[in-house]
């Protein structure tokens, strides 16, 4: 019997096309890669077609959403890539208080989305980066410490995985089926051992939200901002979720109280707004509309940015070294970000996941951004040697913010929860077809 390879579905982009240029561009241009094939999947099926006829033509492939990864590696040389951004399917079932996605929603979109119909997932700030990347690696923002990371809200995915020596399946994850899949989607990051094309997520019902911006002229400031930051923000009431970002010219604190009043906001972040003199906005709306104002981040070509979880306090050395990097910035967005844990994420959901960073006080990372093509040694020069001078003051990283000169980035993003990552790894993609530069290793043999 006589079997043929499936031809490709879907919008399917070539070298050579009118826009292929466009198509295989990501938002990170520091990065450049030419696939032989750029797949738009419609559906499912088109996703196990491009993965069946990459496999058949032994082609590498990769995964990709919101473009967002930020060393490219959702993209490849020669390969195929599959991209689900064009799946956008949305279903609620209000009496569950649930809703299943396709995984190619911006979070501005999924934040739109959801917001029409009163409900709310935790999701991070940046607007035009894909859900589909963002749940499988944790998620985190100014709802974090509120509602949980946006993997404690998966309950269910479809993922396509690889089936035999050259084809591939859909499969679903839940608590019933493929159990310890669904806790290794909840955290253990994206493009490792298959292509979601749906989630299910539990979702909030919106409240109003308080809403405060202050901002601080300058750096005169900045290491006591620091200091009190560090020490509240963690152990704040768990409806308040606050972050720092420092840039060459100025300090902002954005904070969200979900369901308070302003008062209790007040109260919550008197120790910091009565430092020197910021200038304030206050605003009480419903989380789409705030995320508008939360969603700021600039139009800029080329980033660098590197990753930390902090499990003890910055001491005066550490804060030192960031208000000396930020003092000498290479260029006006390059910046400093950290935003605050505690709370609901110390919990994990019914299952477990494999987010392993939840006694963290906060999160951090150092960015560089630019738009000068001959910035680029000073730039990556700069947020290198800050990552370095930062790491001894810290205890893991984000997956998706990967650290790609680490050599013990395995440990970093997974903590002890990595041996078990590769027995997930060894059941469902023994053959190692969803692989890239940092993906969880394929089992050995021998």
């Amino acid at each position: 019997m006589t079997t043929t390879t499936p031809r490709l579905t879907g919008a399917v982009v070539r070298a050579g096309d009118p826009d292929y240029e466009a198509a295989r561009t990501g938002w990170n241009r520091l990065f450049s890669r030419y696939p032989d094939a750029i797949v738009f999947a419609a559906d499912t099926q088109d996703v196990v077609n491009a993965i069946t006829w990459a496999r058949e033509q032994g082609l590498a492939l990769r995964a990709r959403s919101g473009r967002h990864n930020l060393e490219g590696w959702s993209a490849v040389d020669g390969g195929v890539i599959i991209d689900v951004s064009r799946m956008k399917s949305v279903q609620f079932d209000e009496s569950a208080r649930t809703v299943t996605v396709g995984t190619g929603l911006t979070q501005k979109e999924t934040v739109r989305t959801l917001g029409q119909r009163g409900f709310v997932l935790p999701t991070g700030s940046e607007g035009g980066v894909g859900l589909g990347g963002v749940v499988l690696g944790g998620g985190f923002g100014l709802l974090t410490r509120s509602l949980g990371l946006a993997c404690d809200n998966l309950i269910a995915t479809e993922i396509v995985v690889a089936d035999g020596p050259s084809s591939a399946k859909a499969i679903k994850v839940d608590e019933d089926s493929n159990a310890e899949l669904l806790w290794a989607c909840r955290g253990g990051g994206g493009g490792n051992f298959g292509i979601a094309t749906s989630y299910t997520l539990k979702v909030h019902e919106l409240p109003h939200v308080e809403f405060v911006i202050a901002r601080w002229t300058g750096h005169e400031h900045l290491g006591e901002l620091l200091r009190t930051w560090q020490r509240d923000a963690p152990n704040a009431d768990n409806r308040l979720t606050s972050a720092l970002e420092v840039d060459s010219t100025a300090i902002e604190l954005s904070a969200v109280l979900f369901g308070g009043t302003r008062r209790e906001l007040d109260e919550q972040l008197r120790s910091l707004l009565t430092i020197g003199t910021p200038e304030l906005t206050f605003m009480n709306d419903p989380w789409p509309i705030i995320y508008q104002h939360v969603d700021r981040a600039p139009e800029l070509p080329f980033w660098k940015f590197h990753s930390q979880f902090v499990k003890t306090p910055f001491p005066d050395e550490a804060i030192d070294l960031i208000v000396h990097y930020m003092a000498n910035t290479p260029s006006p967005p390059s910046n400093f970000y950290c935003t605050s844990f505690g709370g609901a994420v110390g919990h994990a959901p019914p299952g477990g996941s494999a987010f392993p960073h939840r006694d963290a006080l906060f999160y951090c990372e150092p960015g560089a951004a630019w738009n000068d093509p001959t910035q680029h040694s000073a730039a990556l020069g700069w947020a290198g040697e800050f990552w370095r001078a930062l790491r001894p003051f810290g205890d893991g990283a984000y997956v998706n913010v990967p650290n790609a000169p680490a050599s013990d980035w395995e440990y970093a993003y997974y903590g002890d929860h990595v041996e078990r990552l590769r027995r997930v790894k060894a059941t469902y993609d023994p053959r190692n077809v969803f692989s890239f530069e940092q993906s969880i290793p394929a089992p050995t043999t021998g």
